[in-house]
């Protein structure tokens, strides 16, 4: 199954993803392709280090989000992708592109889904007082960060944490989760009921 990941930053999952996908596999997957929005992501110069084929595509010159999707998506059926995998994505997918992959595009959030959604979940959760927060993979649907979700893990909150600790917590347990979330889809075991998720064998 080919698997093409989504980056726009240090792309420190997609290197949990490749070393996964080394040492033990993932069940059949492959990263196919890594896309990027930044032309100057860290997360590229990963990609290539693997071997693996980079598609930049930055937003200037598309007149909407759909325009710049298509074109996205042109370059995913080229390379029969199966799976997108967002990592680090920093631009929000049109309704046609979620659509075309429904049920097929997975992102990994740094909170316990639904609580502190957006884009500083971390922050959020540790300037909130929280005892508690976590790492959920989910379903991509058009709503941000609500999709079904597959895998969530928690992470406490200590008195003595820092934000930087609480960041370095939080990578750990996504470079754990994010592998074992693509075998299981990679295995077939992942089924969408409604807004829930059903893992076969568990």
């Amino acid at each position: 199954m080919n698997i093409a990941v989504f980056v726009s930053g240090n792309g420190t999952n997609l290197q949990a993803l490749i070393n996964a996908e080394r040492k033990e596999g993932l069940s059949g997957g492959k990263i196919a392709l890594v896309v990027s929005n930044k032309p100057e992501a860290y997360a590229l110069g990963r990609a290539k280090a693997a071997g693996i084929k980079t598609f930049v595509l930055e937003k200037k010159g598309f007149a909407s989000r759909e325009e710049y999707d298509k074109k996205t998506l042109e370059r995913l059926r080229k390379e029969d992708i199966e799976l997108v995998v967002l990592a680090g994505f920093m631009r929000i997918l049109s309704a046609g592109f979620i659509d075309e992959y429904a049920d097929r595009i997975i992102n990994i959030h740094p909170s316990l889904l639904p609580d502190f959604k957006g884009a500083h979940g971390i922050k959020d959760a540790f300037e909130a007082g929280a005892g508690t927060t976590g790492v959920t993979v989910h379903f991509v649907a058009e709503e941000l960060d609500s999709g079904p979700v597959i895998l969530q893990e928690e992470v406490k909150i200590e008195q003595e944490d820092t934000l930087e600790r609480l960041e370095e917590k939080i990578h750990k347990v996504e470079h754990k989760l994010y592998p074992k979330a693509v075998r299981l889809f990679v295995e077939g075991k992942l089924k969408v009921e409604g807004k829930k998720v059903k893992i076969k064998g568990e």
